[in-house]
Protein backbone atom coordinates (compact mmCIF):
# COMPACT_ATOMS: atom_id res chain seq x y z
CA UNK A 1 0.00 0.00 0.00
CA UNK A 2 1.59 3.19 -1.05
CA UNK A 3 1.64 6.42 0.80
CA UNK A 4 -1.73 7.44 -1.39
CA UNK A 5 -3.36 4.58 0.04
CA UNK A 6 -2.66 4.95 3.66
CA UNK A 7 -6.60 5.31 4.99
CA UNK A 8 -7.28 8.59 6.62
CA UNK A 9 -10.35 9.24 8.75
CA UNK A 10 -13.19 11.73 7.68
CA UNK A 11 -15.54 12.81 9.62
CA UNK A 12 -18.96 14.24 8.69
CA UNK A 13 -22.16 14.46 8.94
CA UNK A 14 -25.60 13.30 7.35
CA UNK A 15 -29.01 13.21 7.99
CA UNK A 16 -30.16 9.90 9.47
CA UNK A 17 -32.10 8.63 6.94
CA UNK A 18 -29.04 8.31 4.15
CA UNK A 19 -27.36 6.75 7.21
CA UNK A 20 -30.08 3.99 7.37
CA UNK A 21 -30.05 2.97 3.54
CA UNK A 22 -26.18 2.76 3.57
CA UNK A 23 -26.25 0.43 6.22
CA UNK A 24 -29.03 -1.52 4.92
CA UNK A 25 -27.29 -1.53 1.67
CA UNK A 26 -23.98 -2.91 3.44
CA UNK A 27 -25.94 -5.18 5.06
CA UNK A 28 -27.60 -6.64 1.43
CA UNK A 29 -24.26 -6.36 0.50
CA UNK A 30 -22.43 -7.84 3.62
CA UNK A 31 -20.13 -5.24 3.39
CA UNK A 32 -19.33 -2.03 5.59
CA UNK A 33 -20.53 1.36 5.62
CA UNK A 34 -16.90 2.51 5.30
CA UNK A 35 -16.30 0.66 2.27
CA UNK A 36 -19.66 1.78 0.33
CA UNK A 37 -18.92 5.12 0.90
CA UNK A 38 -15.12 4.81 -0.59
CA UNK A 39 -16.58 3.08 -3.28
CA UNK A 40 -19.13 5.93 -3.91
CA UNK A 41 -16.78 8.71 -4.00
CA UNK A 42 -14.45 7.08 -5.88
CA UNK A 43 -17.63 6.66 -8.68
CA UNK A 44 -18.12 10.22 -8.09
CA UNK A 45 -15.00 11.42 -8.75
CA UNK A 46 -13.95 9.50 -11.70
CA UNK A 47 -17.99 10.64 -13.02
CA UNK A 48 -16.88 14.21 -12.27
CA UNK A 49 -13.71 14.37 -13.80
CA UNK A 50 -14.53 13.23 -17.49
CA UNK A 51 -17.11 15.40 -17.41
CA UNK A 52 -16.59 18.21 -20.13
CA UNK A 53 -18.06 21.34 -17.88
CA UNK A 54 -15.69 20.02 -14.93
CA UNK A 55 -12.69 20.04 -17.23
CA UNK A 56 -13.47 23.42 -19.19
CA UNK A 57 -14.23 24.29 -15.48
CA UNK A 58 -10.36 22.98 -14.20
CA UNK A 59 -8.85 24.55 -17.96
CA UNK A 60 -10.44 28.16 -17.53
CA UNK A 61 -9.09 28.49 -13.59
CA UNK A 62 -5.53 27.12 -14.68
CA UNK A 63 -5.43 29.61 -17.60
CA UNK A 64 -6.75 32.19 -15.56
CA UNK A 65 -4.01 31.45 -11.99
CA UNK A 66 -6.32 30.32 -10.00
CA UNK A 67 -5.17 26.33 -10.33
CA UNK A 68 -1.72 25.50 -9.30
CA UNK A 69 -0.35 22.67 -12.13
CA UNK A 70 -0.15 20.01 -9.38
CA UNK A 71 -3.60 20.58 -8.54
CA UNK A 72 -4.75 20.50 -11.88
CA UNK A 73 -2.70 17.20 -12.62
CA UNK A 74 -4.84 15.65 -9.31
CA UNK A 75 -8.39 16.89 -10.88
CA UNK A 76 -8.45 15.87 -14.49
CA UNK A 77 -5.13 13.22 -14.67
CA UNK A 78 -1.45 13.58 -15.46
CA UNK A 79 -2.33 13.24 -19.18
CA UNK A 80 -4.61 15.79 -19.59
CA UNK A 81 -3.09 18.35 -17.24
CA UNK A 82 0.29 18.06 -19.57
CA UNK A 83 -1.71 19.36 -22.36
CA UNK A 84 -3.22 21.91 -20.79
CA UNK A 85 0.43 23.03 -19.69
CA UNK A 86 1.41 23.14 -23.00
CA UNK A 87 -1.62 24.77 -24.36
CA UNK A 88 -1.39 27.71 -21.63
CA UNK A 89 2.67 28.45 -22.82
CA UNK A 90 1.07 28.32 -26.04
CA UNK A 91 -1.08 30.67 -25.20
CA UNK A 92 1.17 32.80 -23.21
CA UNK A 93 3.71 33.08 -25.70
CA UNK A 94 4.53 36.31 -28.05
CA UNK A 95 2.92 35.45 -31.65
CA UNK A 96 5.26 34.50 -34.31
CA UNK A 97 5.70 37.43 -36.39
CA UNK A 98 5.22 35.72 -40.33
CA UNK A 99 4.69 37.94 -42.92
CA UNK A 100 1.91 36.26 -45.81
CA UNK A 101 3.23 34.96 -48.60
CA UNK A 102 2.87 36.58 -51.83
CA UNK A 103 3.66 33.80 -53.97
CA UNK A 104 0.17 31.98 -52.69
CA UNK A 105 -3.34 33.36 -52.94
CA UNK A 106 -4.97 31.80 -49.60
CA UNK A 107 -8.59 32.82 -50.34
CA UNK A 108 -8.68 32.01 -54.21
CA UNK A 109 -9.62 35.55 -54.53
CA UNK A 110 -12.53 35.47 -52.81
CA UNK A 111 -11.29 37.70 -49.72
CA UNK A 112 -13.41 40.94 -48.44
CA UNK A 113 -12.09 43.58 -47.42
CA UNK A 114 -14.20 45.82 -44.13
CA UNK A 115 -13.94 48.40 -43.09
CA UNK A 116 -12.94 49.16 -39.84
CA UNK A 117 -13.76 52.63 -37.55
CA UNK A 118 -11.02 54.10 -36.33
CA UNK A 119 -11.51 53.39 -32.90
CA UNK A 120 -11.46 49.87 -33.59
CA UNK A 121 -7.35 50.00 -34.62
Amino acid sequence: MSARDDPRRVHFQSPAYLVDRLDAIAELFDTDRTDLLVEAIREYIEDTADSKTFQELVATKYYDDQLEFETVKQLVGAETAQRLRLLKADLEAEPLDLAAPDDVDVYNGDATTVETADDDR
